[in-house]
């Protein structure tokens, strides 16, 4: 009974070790208010680790369900901060770019062929902005 103890101990913690070693250094984890567009995909509200892979993004939640989508690279001039931008039409989002602290070089994402339909019926596209110190408020 004791071996059998110890064998689960175990198993859990290994299972919860693999939840909490998902993120990487360079990865952003943050929280998103609102259902979002990725890659052809809607994505609920929720907590979100973004990677950084060559010339794709992985965007998943810790159950490791998400997704890899292609981006290219984008560059602005000074560094404001880690942050997803997203284009919204109307209630409907979708991420359009990723940027890093520190770094004038970022991903972007190609615009879906839904956020194309939607810009060519409506004229007004705001941006939103989500940091990952919205994710955590400071006290």
């Amino acid at each position: 009974m004791r071996l059998f103890q110890i064998g689960l101990f175990g198993a859990l913690f290994a299972v919860a070790s693999s939840l909490m070693g998902q993120t990487n250094t360079g990865d952003m984890v943050v929280d998103v208010p609102f259902t979002f567009n990725v890659g052809g995909q809607a994505l609920p509200p929720g907590h979100y680790i973004v990677a950084a892979l060559g010339d794709a993004l992985r965007i998943s939640n810790y159950q490791a369900r998400g997704i890899f989508v292609p981006t290219h690279a984008g560059t602005r001039t000074t560094s404001d901060g880690s942050k997803l931008v997203f284009h919204r039409y109307g209630d409907t989002y979708f991420l359009s770019a990723v940027w890093v602290t520190g770094n004038t070089t970022g991903r972007e994402l190609f615009r879906s062929p839904a956020e194309r339909e939607l810009a060519t019926h409506k004229a007004e596209m705001e941006l939103a902005i989500v940091r990952p110190e919205d994710s955590h408020p400071r006290k």
